[in-house]
This record gives C-alpha cells, sequence and structure tokens, in this order.
C-alpha cells in the first residue's frame, strides 16, 4: 500500500485520494463494517488494542493506571515555595510561614471566590530532584557501576601525556593531592553543572525564562559524560523572568545535598565490587555562558573591569561615540622581549611596556569576596562599587577556594560571537558590523590609523576601504562559495539556506553554524580574496579553534597554542577598528589556560545542554503548567530507563568513539603551521585596500544622530 499520500499537504487532491483509498482498505478487511477504530495513537483506542493481544493482559486502560504503575520506579521531587521577590524560599525555619519575612510579600496568590482552598496558590514554586537516590540507583547496577571506574584505568583508558578526560588535567590532580582521603577512592564523584534559561512556550510566547539545573558525571568515559541518559536534572526554577544574581537562594538545596555528600558521604552499594562504600561527590567546574557565568560566580561581567580573570588587571577603553568598553590588551600578554611590544603605529601609537597582569588564585578570591553580605531579593540592591556583586553560594562548599578554574569560559557561545563578528564585519552586514561611522570617528579621535576617518562628501559621508573591506565582487565570491557548500547528512544545517545572494549576507546563523563555520568553511570561502596578511590571521584565528575542539590535545603543544593565539590577535588588533574587540574577543586568550587546567573543550561546553532543552520544552502539553509538564515527563523517561541502565553504549557507537580518539597523530601541528608570520614592516599600505576604491557610503544624517 503507497502511504505518500501521508506526507503531501492536506489540501492536495493526492491526500484526499488516498485517505479514501485507506477508510475503502480499512472496511473491506473489517470484522465490523458499521464501526472502525482510529489508528492515530492519540485516540488511545484501547479496546482495539487489547483485542490484538493475549487473554489476562494488564495492559493499563487509563493514564493514571500507567502513572500509578512508574510511580514506585521514579525518583521523588520535592516542590519549593519561593518568596514572589526571590528573597527566600519557604523551607527550614521559613517552612511555615505565609509570608516573606524580608519584604513582606505573601506566599500565596489571592484565591478565587469559589476556590475551595484557603490559602490559595503558590506564586512561585521550585522543584528539586534529589540526586543522592539517583547515585544510589547508578551505583546499584553493575555496568553503570563499572562505568564510573573508568577514569582509574578502566577498558580503553590510555593512560600518557596527553589530554583526554579531565582526569588529565591539573585541577583533578590537584585535587587527589590537597584531599587524598577524596581522591585514593576512584567511586568518588566530580561532576560538572550547568544551568541557562530556556523558553518551554517556543516560539508563542518570548516573555517566559525557566532555568533548569543540569550536572553531569566526568567519572564516566568521555564518549558517555555528555550523553542525555547521563545529564541529570536536579533543579527546575519556574519563574517568567530569570533570576539573575538571586539564583544562590534556588541552589540551597542542591548546595545542602552537596555539602553533605563532601563532609559526610552517603552510604551506597556498588554492585560492581559486591561491597558498601561511603560515597562522597564534589562540583568539578560549571559551565555556562558568560551572562549565567556572571550569575553564578558574583563577578561583574559587564564595564570595563569585566574580564573575571584578570579582574582589577583588566585594560579596557572607553569609545566617546561607540558608547562601549573595548579591549586592546593581547599585546600585554606577549613575551617582553617580543617586536609587536615596542611598535606604535599599526597598534594605537604607544609602546606596551607594561607586564602580564596577575592571575588570582582561588584562596586570593576567596579572601576578597568572604566578608561581602548577600542581601537577595528584587528589593534589594548592592552597589557598593566592587567588582562582585555578591558572595557566591558556592563558597560554602570546603573546596571550592582550592579549585584554580570554578567556573568555565563555554567556548561554544565565544565561538558563536567571534564568527558573527567576523561575518559582519567582512560582508558589512548591517547591524552586524563591527566597522561603521562611529567606528571610524573613535579611530580618529584615538589617532589610530588616520587614513581611514569618514570624509564628509555633499549629503553623503564616505569611508575609505580598509584592508578588511570587501568589494562587492569579493562578497559576491564568498557568498557563492558558501551557497554551493554541499555537507553528508547530519554534519550541519543546510549552509544554503543561510546565504542570501540578493543581499550578500549570512542570515539565522545558529550555535552550530557559526562553529562549522570557523571549524572548516569560512577558511575555504576566503580564498583569494582580502590581502594575504589580513586573510592569514582570520585563518590563523579559524585554526586555533579547530585545535582546542580537539578531542585528544597534546598537552606539548599547549604552550604553543597559547602563544600563537595572543600573537593572532594583536595581528588583528592592526588590522580591525578598535570597536571590533568587545569582551568576547578578549576572553578567546583565556582558552588554552582552561584546557590545562580542565581537560578537553568537547566535555566543557555547552553544546549537550543546549539540545537537552528541546525534549524538556517537548514534554510541555499542558501550556498552563509547563515545569509541572516537564518534571513528570523526565521522570517518566527516568523511570523507563531505570530497567535500561545496563545497556550501555557497546559495539559501533563506543568503537566509533574510541577510534576518534585513538587515531590522532602524537605531535599535532600548531595551529599556525604552514601560515607566514604577519609583517609591519611596511605600514603604509597595511590599512588601506589598494586594488579596490569601493568604500562604505553613509548617509550624512547618520552620523548627527
Amino acid at each position: 500500500m503507497d502511504r505518500e499520500w501521508m506526507f503531501v499537504d492536506r489540501l492536495d487532491s493526492r491526500y484526499r485520494e488516498g485517505v479514501e483509498y485507506f477508510v475503502r482498505h480499512a472496511m473491506n478487511n473489517a470484522e465490523n463494517v458499521e464501526q472502525l477504530f482510529c489508528p492515530c495513537v492519540k485516540c488511545g483506542n484501547n479496546e482495539y488494542v487489547d483485542a490484538m493481544l493475549p487473554e489476562g493482559n494488564e495492559l493499563p486502560r487509563r493514564t493514571y493506571d500507567a502513572k500509578k504503575i512508574l510511580c514506585p520506579m521514579g525518583v521523588d521531587y520535592v516542590k519549593i515555595h519561593a518568596c514572589r521577590n526571590d528573597c527566600i524560599l519557604f523551607r527550614k525555619d521559613y517552612k511555615e510561614l505565609d509570608k516573606c519575612p524580608k519584604c513582606g510579600s505573601s506566599r500565596y496568590k489571592l484565591p478565587k471566590k469559589n476556590s475551595t482552598n484557603s490559602k490559595g496558590v503558590p506564586v512561585k514554586v521550585l522543584w528539586y530532584l534529589p540526586i543522592i537516590p539517583r547515585f544510589k540507583r547508578m551505583f546499584a547496577n553493575l555496568k553503570e557501576a563499572r562505568n564510573l571506574i573508568w577514569h582509574a584505568g578502566g577498558d580503553g583508558r590510555i593512560l600518557d601525556d596527553k589530554i583526554r578526560h579531565p582526569t588529565d588535567s591539573t585541577q583533578w590532580k590537584s585535587i587527589d593531592h590537597l584531599f587524598p582521603e577524596f581522591g585514593s577512592d576512584a567511586r568518588n564523584l566530580r561532576l560538572g553543572l550547568c544551568t541557562d534559561g530556556m523558553n518551554p512556550f517556543g516560539n508563542l510566547s518570548s516573555q517566559w525564562s525557566t532555568w533548569p539545573v543540569l550536572l553531569t558525571i566526568y567519572n564516566l568515559p568521555p564518549w558517555l559524560c555528555m550523553k542525555r541518559k547521563y545529564l541529570m536534572l536536579s533543579l527546575l526554577i519556574y519563574r517568567p523572568k530569570q533570576p539573575g544574581n538571586d539564583i544562590d537562594v534556588y541552589l540551597e538545596p542542591l548546595m545542602d545535598d552537596l555539602k553533605l555528600l563532601w563532609d559526610e558521604g552517603v552510604e551506597v552499594y556498588d554492585a560492581y565490587r559486591g561491597e558498601t562504600l561511603n560515597l562522597r561527590a564534589m562540583i568539578f567546574c560549571t559551565i555556562n555562558d558568560f551572562p549565567a557565568y556572571g550569575n553564578l560566580s558574583g563577578y561583574t561581567v559587564k564595564g570595563a573591569k569585566a574580564c573575571p580573570i584578570f579582574e582589577e588587571d583588566t585594560i579596557s577603553d572607553r569609545l566617546v561615540h561607540g558608547g562601549k568598553n573595548v579591549y586592546l590588551c593581547s599585546r600585554r600578554l606577549l613575551h617582553l622581549s617580543h617586536p609587536y611590544r615596542k611598535k606604535m603605529k599599526p597598534f594605537n601609537g604607544k609602546q606596551e611596556l607594561r607586564n602580564p597582569p596577575k592571575i588570582l588564585s582561588g584562596k586570593e578570591v576567596y579572601e576578597k569576596v568572604k566578608n561581602i553580605e548577600n542581601n537577595f531579593g528584587k528589593p534589594y540592591k548592592r552597589s557598593d562599587g566592587t567588582l562582585y556583586k555578591k558572595r557566591s553560594i558556592f563558597w560554602d562548599l570546603p573546596y571550592w577556594k582550592h579549585l584554580s578554574v570554578r567556573h568555565c569560559i563555554d567556548v561554544m557561545h565565544v565561538e558563536k560571537n567571534v564568527c558573527e563578528s567576523l561575518i559582519g564585519t567582512l560582508l558589512n552586514i548591517p547591524g552586524k558590523t563591527k566597522d561603521g561611522v562611529k567606528a571610524r570617528q573613535d579611530m580618529a579621535a584615538q589617532n589610530i590609523r588616520p587614513e581611514l576617518a569618514p570624509q564628509i562628501r555633499g549629503s553623503r559621508t564616505y569611508l575609505p576601504p580598509a584592508c578588511y573591506t570587501l568589494s562587492r565582487n569579493e562578497k559576491k565570491s564568498v557568498c557563492e562559495c558558501l551557497h554551493g557548500v554541499k555537507v553528508p547528512q547530519r554534519y550541519s544545517s543546510n549552509i544554503r539556506n543561510l546565504v542570501s545572494m540578493k543581499d550578500l549576507k549570512l542570515v539565522g546563523l545558529k550555535s552550530h553554524d557559526c562553529h562549522t563555520l570557523m571549524q572548516q568553511l569560512l577558511p575555504v570561502a576566503l580564498r583569494g580574496v582580502l590581502p594575504n596578511h589580513v586573510r592569514g590571521a582570520i585563518i590563523r584565528l579559524c585554526y586555533f579553534f579547530n585545535a582546542i575542539f580537539s578531542k585528544v590535545v597534546n598537552s606539548d603543544t599547549l604552550f604553543t597554542l597559547q602563544r600563537d593565539v595572543i600573537t593572532t590577535m594583536c595581528e588583528l588588533e592592526m588590522f580591525f577598528p578598535p570597536s571590533f574587540f568587545d569582551i568576547m574577543q578578549h576572553l578567546v586568550v583565556h582558552l588554552v589556560r582552561e584546557i590545562k587546567i580542565c581537560g578537553p573543550v568537547f566535555l566543557r561546553n555547552m553544546y549537550p545542554f543546549e539540545r537537552y532543552m528541546k525534549p524538556l520544552a517537548a514534554y510541555v502539553r499542558n501550556q498552563n503548567r509547563p515545569e509541572g509538564c516537564m518534571i513528570q515527563g523526565y521522570i517518566a523517561e527516568e523511570a523507563l530507563q531505570k530497567e535500561k541502565w545496563s545497556i550501555v553504549l557497546h559495539g559501533k557507537k563506543q568503537f566509533v568513539g574510541k577510534e576518534a580518539m585513538d587515531e590522532v597523530d602524537d605531535e599535532l601541528p600548531p595551529f599556525s603551521s604552514g601560515l607566514p608570520p604577519t609583517t609591519t614592516d611596511d605600514v603604509d599600505d597595511f590599512y588601506l585596500r589598494d586594488d579596490h576604491e569601493e568604500g562604505l557610503w553613509v548617509a550624512l544624517e547618520k552620523i548627527s544622530s
């Protein structure tokens, strides 16, 4: 029977003819012509299904009956009421209160006139799924308990000087050295924590932000760490707006369990070794985008000192016309004898003689924040001029000050922002380009490349073509190259759909699209366009992102990676305007340090966590109770997986994962190999395009505004 009619438009005549043929076929083969059961799953014709099964089957006839079967298999969850203004959680000493003791707001909404509930519905609810019972469940399964000690020399574990897993990082080894009782038992867990906002309504509403808090277990093999099965939902923050700096209030239940797991431990049965152990656990690092980085750490990630690594030693300039802070401090990270430090004209007209900034240790940061008194809640704001807005709740963990990197920079968002800035500036995409009248005016005000200053010609302003300005033919060449790209299925999205040949620009770029462009496609598309020195610097930056995403990193090449990326960023400062270098461009120079301390990038980016948001949103069936739907759907899925804990990725998937990690050259070449370094001996024609005069024309009214 041909089923193609099912996939055509319902207004098409083929669909109508297919339905009629299906009904006739069903009536000819039906026992009772007067009654036909709809085959749709949503109709739930249990009588029809029951007739197909053997007699005496116990198939639930209602959804409620099915949930009663799954209930004993699932993990309990706790609903905790929260203050309207995020001041407190109504738990422990505040459990019996009806009003917030800080702001006085009611715990409940006003009950309706005909409501039988005397108190009403709580204003805000936090859903907490305890993590300790789930750890016990994992250790109760033989295969899962064996996977949890893989990092200590399990099947397929390669022990050498390369970085394949967080176990090979310096922070993991430092924890084993500082806390030998914890590090001596390989079964003690090290967790990664991630949180981000999501919209459970999709495109139906843009005014809602639900925040799930996810955990991953770094004891597992690298091909299992980020699988959906092993990402644990621990908290679900119910609110129409993001919690911001008050997120610490909602993290309290999770922190209580984590402190218990560190201080005392929990008795757990290990099915692999057939014995009981005192399980302990810790947070190894957090993984967040940059705004959430500030919310969890308490550091101010905006303004002149936005870099959380350098903190007070951050060097930034305020653009008068652009109205934002830029970070042109890459030369300060070079070796003191590097020639770029003494060059003046290619940069800001000054020599760079300052020493590299000092990176504070965890203990030094703790001394700065330990006396800060937190005052959570929307009516209370902290504005004392310090770089830290609060004392993060993570400092309550005894080991937190001993970690070199506590909050990891998300490479996914850094790569996305760098790619959008590059593409927008090269193709001069409105709203995305970092070059314009205000950018040129700021350059002229700082006496940087005066030959690129805007020129008023009649009623319009002419911007001379800079070394990165593409002519129309070059833009067309780049867009045609990307428009004609064909990639294997599931490699990436269809790049062809992202290219607008009419406007010669790229639209609708997602995070993975930017990843594909930076990793593979952009160096190919730029062949034959731009001067050699500009194209070489951009390609070297692309090669850098390709190198740090390797699943196996040679620790001997990290020094070369760090040195080359700093040099590349200095070269980009020679060519691009100061407005190009916002905080996201600056964070690139810190990525190599985190690889050495925390392990490979592919285990610390937000791609798997962002993908996990989609099935969470798919659980929503009742638009009036989105968070409740998510929790019920997640618990049902986890209960079904209880019998599947033993189904681990063996065979092809595990084999492919191992092969991808094993088939790596012992000596990875530096990402800049094969590309000549940039020279600035002849700086007269360094910033202007002499092969075309297609500058930018801007209406005079836009300058005055």
